[in-house]
């Protein structure tokens, strides 16, 4: 039997030779090589752009076979190692519309064309620019509004926050359905807060307008204190890495008639003197929505125990109800240098929990997470944020492993804010969202 079929298969391998040779006529022919204007290019205008091209954050453009052939094999091992493009989202949970990250065969694309002396191919191949508007990452503003008087910031030392208080002069309401932050001085902002001001509203009222200001240069009590608390709605936070607020059709944040916009501004020092005027850029939906976002958070700002020194996993909890229905959009997670991780999750009912979103965070990257599919969740959700720190020597980040930390404002002190964004119908305003009705 062993014979016959020894027999048998030298007679079926010999027929199919022929096959073989036609299919593969070539045994050493391999893939096709990429090619920087067919293969790599698209990549980079889909993931890398937004920040790697001229006015941008990243220290140099990926606009070119010039600009990208000279940084071949830092771009390489970059995206190997998934440090580029910054994407910290743990896959294990959600998935997001704005996520930048490469998938296994753009990493393999890049590799091999950086691998195969980075080939530039026929420009003929070059896919369209993408339509930037010039100095933005939204659509080209309908309305940009700075600081009017710029903030004047030291070598070194502390920074207090910095207010200043611009009025709008909006005659009319005005629902924002794309904004920016554009720091003058991108290198002294640790992050910024743009708050809208009703005119009903009697937040930091005596305050001076269109100058900056702190808590501490206040005259009187009660405004230092106001300074540093407000329910007021915010229109976007921003931290450097963060991505513009754009939101779909149907919806959009609103600021109403005669409000004012009050810029929080936390300033760092890095051992050059600097002045910066931040300015927004407003994009306003082309009619009234049917839902209006609003920015809520999870936040833990008195922590009566400090992070001892050398923790490693120091753990801090928050939770929250929603006292009504909403549809839940966006994260923004916020920590300082000792962050590790943090977790947006629902409690259910019988105590089990869904994880929304898992970070391993990194505070010079400070994103926004949006929602791929809008997560509708009934008035009474249980929303919990977690966060982990690490206080040890082996964060390469760490300021002073060998003592304490306690919550403020500072760098060096620590923070837990776990900003969310929720779309809810649009004649409701963030005080009545907060009324909870008995059910």
């Amino acid at each position: 039997m062993f014979r016959i079929f020894a027999g048998s298969l030298v007679v079926f391998l010999a027929a199919l030779t022929p096959l073989f040779q036609a299919v593969s006529p070539d045994s050493k022919s391999k893939t096709a090589v990429p090619t920087f204007y067919k293969d790599v290019l698209p990549i980079l205008q889909q993931h890398c752009q937004v920040c790697h091209r001229p006015g941008e954050i990243a220290p140099l453009p990926l606009a070119t076979y010039e600009q990208t052939s000279s940084w071949a094999d830092q771009i390489r091992d970059a995206v190997r190692a998934k440090r580029m493009p910054p994407w910290f989202a743990d896959s294990c949970c959600g998935h997001f519309s704005n996520d930048i990250s490469l998938t296994p065969e753009e990493i393999s694309t890049i590799s091999s064309w950086v691998d195969a002396k980075a080939p530039a191919g026929d420009p003929h191949d070059e896919p369209p620019a993408p339509r930037w508007a010039s100095g933005w990452n939204i659509s080209q503003p309908d309305l940009v509004l700075k600081m009017l008087k710029s903030a004047a910031l030291p070598a070194t030392g502390d920074v207090e926050y910095t207010y200043e208080i611009v009025p709008t002069n909006f005659a009319d309401d005005k629902w924002v359905q794309m904004s920016e932050v554009r720091p003058s001085s991108r290198a002294h902002v640790h992050h910024a807060v743009i708050y809208i001001r009703p005119p009903d509203s009697k937040w930091l009222r005596g305050a001076p307008l269109g100058t900056p200001f702190t808590a501490s240069s206040l005259k009187d009590e009660k405004l230092r204190h106001q300074a540093h608390e407000t329910d007021t709605d915010m229109l976007l936070v921003y931290a450097p890495g963060s991505s513009p607020d754009q939101w779909p059709d149907g919806m959009a944040k609103f600021i109403p008639a005669h409000s004012d916009l009050v810029f929080q501004m936390h300033y760092t020092t890095n051992g050059h003197a600097a002045s910066d005027q931040t300015s927004i850029g407003m994009v306003f939906a082309k009619q009234p929505p049917k839902q209006r976002v609003l920015t809520l958070q999870l936040a833990n700002d008195h922590d009566p125990i400090p992070i001892p020194p050398g923790a490693e996993n120091y753990r801090v909890e928050v939770h929250g109800t929603l006292p009504n229905d909403a549809t839940l959009l966006s994260f923004f997670p916020h920590m300082h240098l000792r962050g590790k991780r943090f977790e947006y999750n629902i409690v259910h009912t019988d105590k089990s929990i869904e994880t929304l979103l898992k970070v391993n965070y990194d505070f010079y990257w400070q994103l926004s997470y949006r929602l791929a599919q809008p997560r509708f969740l009934k008035a009474g959700t249980d929303l919990q944020a977690l966060a982990w720190y690490d206080n040890s020597r082996h964060n390469q980040h760490n300021p002073d492993p060998d003592s304490a930390v306690t919550w403020g404002d500072q760098t060096y002190n620590e923070m837990m804010v776990g900003f969310f964004d929720v779309a809810v119908p649009a004649n409701v305003d963030k005080q009545q969202f907060f009324i909870r009705h008995p059910p």
